[in-house]
Order: C-alpha cells, then structure tokens, then sequence
C-alpha cells in the first residue's frame, strides 16, 4: 500500500472515530460548569440585617454533593412564632408534611430549622418518614428543643432515600458554629440548580424601634404557582402573634410566589417558613386592619416580592425577565387565567427567547386561556408599544420596533380584554436551550 493511500486510510479512521465521539456527546453531553444568569443581580448576594434570636450554620454532608455545603441549619431564639405555607401537591414530600403538622401545634421555647440540598427525601415511601423522624429527634436532643419544634426540608433529586446518616454526623459541628453573621452562607447552601444564593431585607422604623426583616430562597426550576414553588426562610425581630404572622403570610405568598412561573411544574417539596423573634424593642404589631399591621406587611411583601422575582431571573437557562399584564378581563380570576396561559405557553416563551416579537401567539394564548374573550376587543403592547387592537395589528406597529424591544432583558406584555375590570400580573422567564440541558443531566 502506497504512503498517500496509507494515509487516507489513516484519516478515515480517524474521522470515523470523531464521528462516534461525537455521536456518544449528543447521547451524554459533558457536564458543563455553572453559568451564573445574566439576570442575577449585578451586585451579588445583598447585606441583609442581622436578627436578633436568629443564628446560622453550615455544614458539607455529601448528602449528593461534593466540595460544597449542602446543609443549613437555624436556631430561633425562645418565644419565636413561625407562620408557613406550603406546596399542595398530592405527591408531597416528608418533611412537608411533617412541617403542616408541627405548624399547627401550640409550642412554647426555642426552634431549629435544617435544611438539606441533593434529596428531596420526597415519594420515598415510609422510609421517608424515618428520616425525618430521625433527624428531628438528634436536632432536638443536641439543640435542647422539643421534636416538634424542629422544622426540615430538603431538595433535590425526588425518589432516592435520604442518606440522614450523613446529616446527623455533621449536627455537633453545625451547633458549634452557629452565628448570626452567616446568613449568606446558609443562602449558598441550599442551592441545587440555582446559579446565584438570593437574598433580601426590609427594615422601617416603628413606635418604640425600628423592625427588621431578612430572607432567603432557593428556586431555579419546577416552578409554578401553588403556594411557594420552592424553599423559602424568611426571619423577623417583630414582636407579632402567630396568628397575625399566619395571616400576613398567607395573603403575602398568593400576591408574590403564587404570581410567579419558570416551567409550569409545581415541586413536591416547596415550604416557606417565616419566623418571628419578637425581640425588637418596637411596639407589637397589630392585626392587618391596624397601622402597624400594615406597615409590617407592607415590608414583609416587599421581601417576598424581591425573592419572588429573584427565582424567576434564575430560571433555568432564562435570559429574559417577563412581566404579564393583564387588564379589562370579566374578572380577577379571569385576567390570571390568561396572565398563565401566557406565562406558561412554551411558544410563547421560545419566542421570547429567540427575541422574536411573534404576538400571533399571545393571542392564541389568550384563546386557549378558557377565559372570555373578544378578538375585536382585545389589545396587546410590548411595553409601550402597540402591537394589536381591534382584532389585527395596529396601524402604526412595526417588526422592526417590536424586534428591537425584545432585545431587552426585561420585558412587558400587555394585553388588554376590554370586557371589565378584573386584572392579574405574572412573572415569568423565557425558555432556552440550556432549561433541556440543565435538566437532561440534573441526576448525573
């Protein structure tokens, strides 16, 4: 065999051999590293105030993860009150459950929240119970609280067995080094999908002191409304009763988490805690019809707000944030009917990420909503630009305004009904290439 021939047959092997590695990558593409959304917050995780009765610590269990923290847990200070909510999925982890049910108990003394990232110990059959049981009972014993006053969540992979073991080895070390500074740690540590911790504080100034509220979540994807649509801890020094806390939080998480989607699913473990100190030396906090009631939920939303938000500009793979107004509906309900048909509609939200200005498919969003609808009544804008009125487009639109719009990172869509006067407002996030890839390789 001649040396051209030789090396001909040289390179058709080795582009045979590129051509199968290539085909072995499409099947199981390489782990790629984080990329932190190019909607995260330009200035990082913020300084929230410190709380007082509130410490944090950390700890690397290797419940899934290496080289990482993947365990927080929060010791509340005696007399603190904890209001919550919680998803209403039917396949609802243990440690949901087991939360729903402490919540409703009268307890007195101290709390502990443990949290843990990679297993959502959910659909884990009565093994998932043990776990939870097992860990409440070692927090209480070394922590000095009763079992019912110790709160767990996890997240992560769905089906797999807790590896509690693992947690509980690592509980002497996460006492002895609890702080109140660490907040921003305990943030990180929770993460599963998520590119950036988020954070968020309000504080005002009340008769007799000034009233601190700090927070933190974790939520990236399988987000959408049904309570929280992930993990939230919310933390206060306010001196308020549980049940004006209960209240506040109830009518708070339907105004913010509910009001917020990435891909329509909703997870099996989203829990928000809120706890209250009561240590501030301002006057208690009355009911939601009092002036101080309303000053205290006013900050306590904004909180909740800015997290909400938070969670969609990390969707996964999101490159635009989303604002869905809609107006003139016959009714409330009827305006967030359509305000999710076009949050959650995949074409939508495809456009929206190829920065395309398609608005034939906010209208077939609209149609599909079940809401009433008239086509010779409806408008939609981006921003302030018209796009369609009348039941066609509208005279003075452009491809070209609207293409340029949607170069933006946040974006506004308005649609109005013309039939009344119900309205709702929703946040979203597009959809991208890297949400398939995020999560074909989520449990390798």
């Amino acid at each position: 065999m001649s040396g051209k021939k030789k090396l001909k047959k040289a390179r058709r092997k080795i582009e045979k051999l590129k051509g199968k590695l290539k085909a072995r990558a499409d099947v199981a593409p390489a782990k790629k590293p984080t990329i932190v959304s190019p909607l995260a917050p330009k200035s990082g995780f913020p300084k929230l105030p410190t709380i007082d009765g509130v410490r944090f610590a950390t700890a690397s269990a290797g419940v899934k993860y290496k080289d990482r923290t993947d365990v927080m847990l929060v010791e509340l200070a005696e007399g603190s009150v904890i209001a919550g909510a919680f998803t209403r999925s039917a396949t609802r982890a243990a440690p949901v459950l087991d939360c729903e049910a402490k919540l409703g108990r009268a307890a007195t003394g101290g709390a502990v929240i443990l949290v843990n990232a990679g297993n959502a110990n959910a659909f884990t059959g009565q093994a998932g119970q043990t776990s939870v049981d097992a860990i409440s009972s070692e927090v209480a014993r070394i922590m000095g609280v009763g079992q019912g006053r110790v709160f767990t969540s996890s997240t992560g992979v769905i089906g797999q067995p807790l590896p509690h073991d693992r947690i509980i080895a690592r509980l002497d070390e996460l006492k002895a080094a609890l702080s109140p500074e660490t907040i921003a740690s305990a943030a990180a540590a929770i993460m599963t999908t998520d590119t950036f911790p988020k954070g968020a504080a309000a504080e005002y100034e009340a008769e007799g002191g000034v009233i601190r509220i700090a927070g933190f979540a974790k939520g990236s994807g399988m987000i959408a409304p049904d309570m929280a649509t992930m993990l939230v801890y919310i933390f206060t020094d306010a001196k308020i009763s549980q049940k004006t806390l209960q209240a506040m939080v109830s009518k708070c998480v339907d105004r913010t988490f509910n009001r917020i989607t990435v891909d329509s699913d909703t997870s099996t473990s989203d829990s928000l805690l809120v706890a209250a100190t009561r240590r501030s030396a301002a006057a208690e906090v009355g009911d939601m019809r009092s002036a101080s009631g309303k000053r205290f939920y006013e900050a306590l939303e904004s909180v909740m707000l800015d997290l909400a938000h938070q969670v969609v500009r990390d969707g996964e793979g999101a490159t635009k944030f989303v604002e869905v107004r809609v107006t003139g509906a016959d009714t409330d309900a009827d305006a967030n009917k359509v305000a999710m048909a076009i949050a959650n509609s995949p074409l939508v939200k495809t456009a929206i990420a190829g920065e395309d200005p398609n608005w034939g498919r906010i209208v077939m969003a609209v149609g599909k909503s079940g809401a009433r609808a008239d086509r010779d009544r409806l408008s939609i804008s981006f921003g302030d630009i018209v796009v369609a009125e009348k039941g066609w487009v509208s005279p003075g639109y452009t491809e070209e305004s609207g293409a340029a719009y949607m170069k933006q990172e946040d974006l506004l869509i308005n649609v109005d009904l013309g039939l009344g006067g119900g309205t709702a407002v929703v946040w979203t996030c597009d959809l991208t290439n890297r949400y398939i890839e995020i999560n074909a390789d989520y449990r390798s």
